[in-house]
């Protein structure tokens, strides 16, 4: 027998060819990058070889698809007894060959963070307060890789790199899909969300996590940065706004009427024609109020309306008393304006009739 056929016979041939792997690490050299096969193309692992698996990593052993073993942080001496399901999976030929033949994995575990989300359209959810209302939204969230058993079956699969970007639309569309569900079962009237913006968000985030619990990835933190309501709604929420500042409306017209007194007791006509417009006042103010109390009172809220104010008595005022001459003062801005002027040429305001 030549040596040749010796080696042949032997296996000595097929373990020159072959190189034997004796230590096993990966150190990420980009962003982004989730999942990484470490490369054995004609290279076997060797049975007591080294594997390091470092902070936000963690490392698996892949036998035709099925997943033998996941490794944490840490240093590892590989062997049989290290991997007792190889065995299993195996015949293990003891002739120059290593019995670890399976692709060896990488995951990284670091936070993907500023994942942006936003809705391309309103979202349209149920409101206590308003009714149905189209909802508009924005902000960030960040996730990472928690099951690699679950990453690498569903997603990753047999790929040599997997990278975080390839799976950002996906989730975002998982996080709009959710959106109008978790707006709902929040049961936060829409004017209490912009106000608890915190609280809104931890809510989102528990109504996401299944969906990336099923991916293998664990939801860490969902950040709201703005709500809105479409333009025309805006401004109807504006004029609500606006109207509740201003209260009472008789009490608001009390007051502007006390500031005039001064500037209309220097006209002539005087408080005679102050006294004609505080009930002209008083009986829109009440009309105006009345109006209000019904447009926007609910019905199980209504209260009996507190009496009105009596009505103002114009006060008589001799007509010696008024001053002559040919000008008067503005009802309003007190500019010195003619007296037969009807409104002012300062600011415009309508003068009563003296």
């Amino acid at each position: 027998m030549g040596i040749n056929d010796f080696l042949k016979s032997s296996g000595v041939s097929g373990f020159i060819k072959k190189q034997f792997i004796d230590v096993l690490q990966y150190v990420e050299n980009e962003d982004g990058v989730l999942s990484y096969r470490f490369p054995m193309a004609d290279m076997e692992i060797q049975n007591g070889a080294s594997l390091t698996v470092r902070e936000s990593q963690m490392a698996a052993f892949v036998n035709e698809g099925r997943m033998a073993d996941i490794f944490s942080a840490g240093t590892y001496k590989v062997s049989t007894q290290n991997i007792p399901l190889l065995t299993n999976l195996k015949n293990w030929d003891k002739m120059f060959e290593s019995p670890f033949k399976s692709d060896v994995y990488f995951f990284s575990t670091r936070q993907q963070l500023n994942q942006k989300w936003g809705t391309p359209n309103p979202i349209t959810i149920r409101d206590k307060e308003f009714g149905a209302v189209r909802v508009r939204g924005n902000g960030v969230y960040a996730w990472h890789l928690a099951d690699p058993r679950t990453f690498h079956l569903k997603v990753s699969g047999t790929r040599e790199v997997y990278r975080a970007a390839e799976l950002e639309g996906q989730l975002r569309d998982i996080v709009i899909s959710r959106m109008a569900d978790a707006f709902a079962q929040s049961g936060i009237p829409f004017l209490d969300m912009i106000a608890n913006q915190v609280e809104l968000g931890a809510q989102i985030l528990a109504a996401l996590q299944p969906s990336f619990n099923d991916l293998g990835l664990q939801l860490d933190t969902f950040v709201v940065r703005e709500l809105s309501l479409p333009e025309e709604l805006q401004k109807r929420l504006d004029e609500r706004i606006s109207m509740n500042m201003i209260g009472d409306m008789g009490r608001y017209t009390q007051f502007q009427v006390a500031q005039s007194i001064p500037i209309a007791a220097a006209n002539e006509g005087g408080i005679a024609g102050i006294g004609a417009g505080l009930s002209a006042g008083y009986g829109m103010a009440q009309a105006m109020t009345g109006a209000m109390q019904q447009a926007y009172q609910q019905p199980q809220q209504q209260q009996a309306p507190p009496p009105a104010p009596p009505p103002v008595a114009a006060v008589p005022v001799a007509a010696s008393a008024a001053p002559q001459g040919e000008t008067k003062f503005c009802f309003n801005c007190g500019s010195k304006i003619p007296r037969a002027a009807k409104f002012c040429g300062e600011c415009g305001s309508p003068q009563p009739a003296v």
